[in-house]
């Protein structure tokens, strides 16, 4: 099983030392369970040494028992901490284009869903170790009571084994189709606060929607984990049905094939049914740990492996820009993906472009022309699938492809605002610096900064890209790329944007790249590149 590989990875020395004292346990009940059956048979008087040990095994299975479960636990919440950061590292650290075809809501079940299964089942695993351990003991105990007894049991215990299985590989046979309906559920939910928008404003398309999309997935999900429940709950039954079966063989048939001493007989139906609590408990674990196992599997579906090495947190090597940089040039650069249609394949490029400091270059052309995938390409976020991308002379490879994205500041046209500075925390007087940019940006009398935290970020769609636009300012970076930035702007805020704003970025020496369909503004650019279905179609200088 997954989980388990999973534990042993994280620290063998801890499993072995949670299995050795649930071995231990697992004697100790065995041992109590013969003096018990010991002491029953003495009906006279108060044997002091039975009784003595009686105490020392109580003692002993009580220390064993809490050792073992105390080392799992531990253990089960450090690897779920770990495997939260491990996993959110490994998507930081996917190629973009892997996780945009992974797709958001397939990333966020794995990051909620799929983590707290594991969660769950990892707190079973101490409470199983024990119960195996003590059904160990107990066969163990049961092979010394009567050892003809011990092997027509383990003859016939495997049929109730074989028959529970086969319930409990049928529920988790639906619990894997109930797993692939959640991530169309979380697809849904995506919807839903995504096109929350258009949905209210469709009565026709919302009733569709809810009806044959949401209704419809649910109902599968539905039906899938409850098939998988009645299996579980039938298999877990029938384990518990068979144990009194198997006593009631010892009881009622067996004596009238084979003489067997009472005080045998007796000590078997005590052992059998003090085994229910254990056979419980590990046929109740059994379908969450099938779940963590299924969870694991789709997280390893998504190709981001959890034992696959990442970077650990905090460990990030400081990524040194270059301000003294003299060229960036792209040669022969292409990159494909599937347009509208399946059988369609886009391709960008091939690409030649060059930039320098202090230019200001605008990038144009009609949608679908491939201008967010060049922004995507120049920045290091897609790797080229042909030709090469030279910073300073220096090739661009996967093994410097995190230090060459350190050298752009970004604001996309469907950017992110984070709600404080982050990353930033090294400036000096940095709200200072911050605040003399708010009055640039016209926020001033919006949004205040105390400490990095900006006080709202609930503005409008505009003012929130100047937000974005103040972040990109204060990262300082050598080269500054736009995509759409003054699409959301009014008239007056994107005069200042192209007259002032950019204009002062070139004078400071910086790379400005602004992907624009403002042509009233051209004329301030040093260059325009103009892109048609993936090709350059002129590379103009304008002064």
């Amino acid at each position: 099983m997954k989980l388990i590989r999973l534990f042993l990875s994280a620290s063998w020395q801890s499993i072995t030392l949670a299995v050795l004292t649930s071995v231990l346990s697992g004697a100790s009940s065995a041992g109590i369970i013969a003096l018990i059956n010991t002491s029953l048979r003495v009906t006279n008087h108060v044997n002091p040494v039975l009784a003595l040990g009686f105490v020392a095994l109580c003692l002993i299975l009580l220390i064993s028992t809490a050792t073992s479960q105390v080392y799992i636990a531990r253990l089960a919440e450090r690897i779920i901490f770990d495997l939260r950061l491990h996993l959110t590292s490994q998507i930081l650290a996917c190629p973009l284009r892997q996780l945009e075809e992974i797709g958001i809501p397939r990333l966020l079940a794995a990051l909620t869903q799929d983590i707290e299964i594991i969660a769950n089942a990892s707190v079973l695993i101490s409470m199983l170790c024990v119960f195996v351990a003590l059904l160990l003991g107990c066969l163990l105990y049961l092979s010394w009571l009567s050892l003809p007894l011990f092997s027509l049991t383990m003859v016939l215990m495997p049929l109730g084994v074989f028959s529970n299985q086969y319930l409990i590989y049928r529920g988790r046979h639906f619990l894997k189709f109930a797993r692939e309906e959640q991530d169309r559920l979380f697809q849904h939910f995506h919807t839903v606060t995504e096109g929350i928008k258009e949905l209210k404003l469709h009565q026709q398309r919302r009733q569709a929607f809810l009806v044959e999309d949401l209704q419809a997935t649910a109902v599968r999900s539905q039906h899938y984990r409850i098939t998988a429940a009645n299996s579980f709950a039938i298999g877990g039954s029938w384990g518990l049905v068979a144990l009194f079966v198997l006593i009631g063989l010892f009881l009622f048939v067996v004596p009238l094939l084979f003489a067997v001493p009472n005080a045998v007989l007796s000590g078997y139906a005590l052992t059998l049914i003090f085994m229910l609590t254990p056979i419980r408990g590990v046929l109740n674990a059994l379908p969450e740990l099938l779940r963590a196992n299924i969870a694991l599997e789709k997280i390893n579906t998504l190709g981001l492996s959890l034992n696959s090495p990442s970077t650990e947190v905090g460990k990030l090597p400081v990524a040194i820009q270059n301000p003294d940089w003299q060229s960036l040039r792209i040669t022969g650069v292409t990159h494909a993906y599937k347009g509208e249609r399946e059988d369609n394949h886009f391709t960008l490029g091939p690409l030649n472009l060059t930039l320098s400091p202090g230019e200001l270059i605008f990038i144009v052309g009609g949608n679908g022309s491939g201008k967010s995938t060049l922004v995507k390409l120049l920045t290091g976020l897609y790797a080229p699938e042909t030709g090469r991308i030279e910073f300073d002379g220096q090739t661009i490879t996967d093994a410097n492809r995190e230090w060459y994205r350190q050298q752009f500041s970004v604001v996309f046209s469907d950017f992110y605002l984070f709600d404080r500075l982050l990353g930033l925390d090294n400036l000096k007087s940095g709200d200072r610096i911050a605040q003399e940019y708010l009055e640039k940006l016209h926020l001033d009398r919006k949004v205040e900064i105390d400490n990095g935290v900006f006080s709202s970020t609930a503005l409008s769609q505009g003012q929130r890209k100047r937000l974005a636009l103040l972040t990109a300012y204060l990262e300082d970076r050598a080269i500054y790329v736009f995509d759409e930035w003054a699409s959301d702007q009014d008239p007056a805020f994107k005069k200042i944007f192209y007259t002032q704003l950019l204009p002062e970025l070139r004078s400071r020496g910086k790379a400005v790249v602004a992907v624009s369909h403002d042509d009233r503004y051209f004329d301030l650019a040093d260059r325009i590149v103009k892109l048609d279905y993936g090709k350059i179609e002129y590379d103009k200088n304008m002064h």
